[in-house]
């Protein structure tokens, strides 16, 4: 069961998938962020020509959400395609690493609605984070 705010958070990652921008791969992803103060932040993809040049859902929302003065994710949904679960790549899993702690809860919706709960820890443990540095 989802609280209101996580269906409001797999809504928008839901709807501003259709605003990505994927004529390569056709492969869409939408994000929404729930920061530190409570403000909302979407992300989608957008792919280049030059592949390695284009940037992922994730770390478009997390611009977003630094852009806007927000410093911690509270929660964050994640709206793919596909028959198989689109949870963030490795690379995007670090980027939320960054900002939220271990247990940050990582929806993961398809095209449609709600499918599955992580924290993040689940998705990568023993992870690299900023206390590894001090």
């Amino acid at each position: 069961m989802l609280t209101k705010i996580e269906k409001r958070l797999c809504q928008s990652a839901i709807s501003v998938r259709q605003n990505a921008y994927a004529p390569y791969s056709k492969f869409k992803v939408g994000v929404a962020i729930l920061d530190d103060t409570e403000n909302l932040h979407l992300g989608v993809n957008v792919e280049n020509a030059a592949y390695p040049q284009g940037t992922c859902a994730e770390a478009g929302a997390i611009s977003a959400m630094i852009a806007s003065g927000g410093k911690q994710i509270k929660l964050i949904a994640v709206s793919g395609g596909g028959l198989e679960l689109c949870t963030p790549c490795g690379g995007c899993r670090q980027k939320i690493r960054e900002f939220a702690s271990l247990q940050t809860t990582v929806l993961i919706c398809d095209e449609e609605k709600f499918e599955e709960r992580f924290t993040l820890e689940a998705l990568i443990p023993a992870s690299f984070g900023p206390k590894n540095l001090f």
